[in-house]
């Protein structure tokens, strides 16, 4: 998910990305290969403990190889025709799950779209895309995978925010540093919110105190309506190339195609 591309009044959120750039910096060198990775570990923690951030979620952890090569291939997951990427992405059988929970969760999806303006069919497909309803949601600790991006050159202060986010939401109790599992790049729940973006968007939809984009699909399902509310995203509007929302897919997410499935996913579930 990326960061709407406008001028606006810094938020809490945007804020905290400034200060973590400049943590970044502070926490060492960074680097492109494991050899400085315990030493840049070593400074981050001192740095965070210095900011009041609880850093005891971060014991033990290792530099992710996998996370990093997964990390340097993503362009492979985009290549070829739209529908060969919907076909592993948005099959037919996906299309046809997300028409039953149309009818089996419309009383929610109501109650969402009436609240943030955002069409039941246009979560589905998120939903549906993102994990296949949850199915695929991982269950990986999302603080090594984190650690490693932050350490690595390429993108260290987009992922140290990232990092101290996560430790935040495990020292606030938002969710218990155990239970922050995910696929592999630190994102969580069932939409696979980055950290910064739970705590910026997160809501608690079914009235149990706690915001659960883990096990509670009211949460989910909400939270992802408030991000993309919070991003521009038009009541009612169309959704589809030329119309007044497609462009809040790439709030959600950078790649064109990836755009272009959710968009035309949404439309098969609607249809």
């Amino acid at each position: 998910m990326a960061v709407v591309a406008k001028v606006r009044i810094f938020t809490a959120a945007a804020l905290a990305a400034l200060m973590s750039a400049g943590a970044a910096q502070a926490a060492g060198k960074c680097g492109n290969d494991a050899s400085g990775f315990n030493a840049w570990v070593g400074a981050y923690t001192a740095d965070a403990k210095a900011r009041g951030i609880d850093t005891r979620p971060m014991q033990g952890v290792k530099y992710d190889t996998g996370v990093i090569k997964i990390d340097r291939a993503q362009h492979k997951a985009f290549r070829g025709s739209l529908e060969d990427f919907m076909q592993r992405r948005a099959p037919a059988s996906y299309v046809k799950k997300a028409k039953g929970y149309m009818k089996s969760e419309a009383s929610l999806l109501r109650r969402i779209e009436q609240k943030y303006g955002v069409q039941p069919e246009v979560l589905l497909a998120i939903w549906g895309m993102e994990t296949g309803f949850g199915a695929n949601s991982g269950n990986k600790s999302v603080f090594g995978p984190l650690a490693t991006l932050a350490y690595d050159c390429r993108r260290s202060a987009f992922f140290t925010n990232e990092l101290d986010s996560a430790l935040i939401i495990a020292q606030k109790g938002y969710i218990s540093a155990e239970q922050m599992r995910g696929a592999g790049f630190g994102e969580l729940g069932q939409t696979q919110f980055l950290p910064s973006k739970y705590l910026e968007y997160a809501v608690d939809f079914d009235g149990d105190g706690r915001r659960d984009l883990i096990r509670s699909r009211a949460d989910v399902l909400a939270s992802t309506a408030n991000f993309l509310r919070g991003h521009g995203w038009q009541p009612g509007g169309g959704y589809g190339p030329g119309e007044v929302n497609y462009k809040h897919w790439n709030d959600w997410n950078r790649a064109t195609i990836y755009q272009q499935a959710l968009a035309e996913f949404a439309r098969r579930i609607k249809n």
